[in-house]
């Protein structure tokens, strides 16, 4: 019975998009949550800075993320998730960090389900309309902003590389000059012992 009770929650969960798989993370600043994944969508409300999200899942691009926040569902930019780990606060490629699934987006189903109490949903059609050219023309500034992100990333690691490079390099160099000092001493310290150095006095 027990078994057959587990098994049961199992499925339970994963009928259920986002609830198995939701991941903690938080606001970096004051952010608009929308009813869907653009900027052409209408706020539900307003995350505070520093506040806690549920993270159900994100774009494929990570652009944008699925949340929950305060009993509220809605979508957010992946620009202002951060996440916390060992007291150290990350704010870089957060969605894949913390494990967020990806998922797509359906208007028809996510308005239905979160949105029949909002003012805006007598106006769905109207979004329905439109939010194919409000999320076509987001996702080309969101691909053109990731792939800025992404060339300044590498270009940074480059550098990095380089630094971290020279730096091994002149600590080689400094090695190499210190033993090769060290064994011109014992050298020196070698030939002293087996020929002394003649003195006048014969000692």
């Amino acid at each position: 019975m027990k078994r057959f009770l587990g098994a049961l929650a199992l499925v339970s969960a994963l009928a259920v998009p986002g609830l198995a798989h939701a991941a903690s993370a938080i606001a970096t600043a004051d952010v608009n949550l929308r009813a869907g994944p653009s900027t052409g969508y209408p706020v539900v409300t307003v995350i505070g800075g520093g506040q806690n999200v549920e993270v159900n899942g994100c774009l494929q691009s990570y652009t944008w993320c699925d949340v929950t926040y305060r009993g509220a569902r809605g979508w957010m930019s992946a620009n202002y998730l951060a996440y916390l780990e060992g007291g150290r606060r990350y704010t870089d490629r957060v969605p894949a960090r913390i494990g967020a699934p990806i998922i797509t987006f359906s208007f028809g189903n996510y308005w239905d389900r979160h949105y029949r109490h909002y003012g805006f949903y007598r106006d769905r059609e109207r979004y329905h309309r439109h939010w194919d050219r409000y999320d076509r023309r987001d996702d080309r500034r969101d691909w053109r902003d990731h792939r800025r992100s992404d060339r300044r990333d590498w270009r940074d690691d480059r550098r990095s590389d380089r630094r971290d490079w020279r730096d091994d390099r002149r600590s080689d160099r400094r090695d190499w000059r210190d033993d090769r000092r060290g064994d011109r001493r014992d050298l020196r310290g070698e030939r002293s012992t087996e020929f002394p150095r003649w003195r006048p006095d014969g000692r």
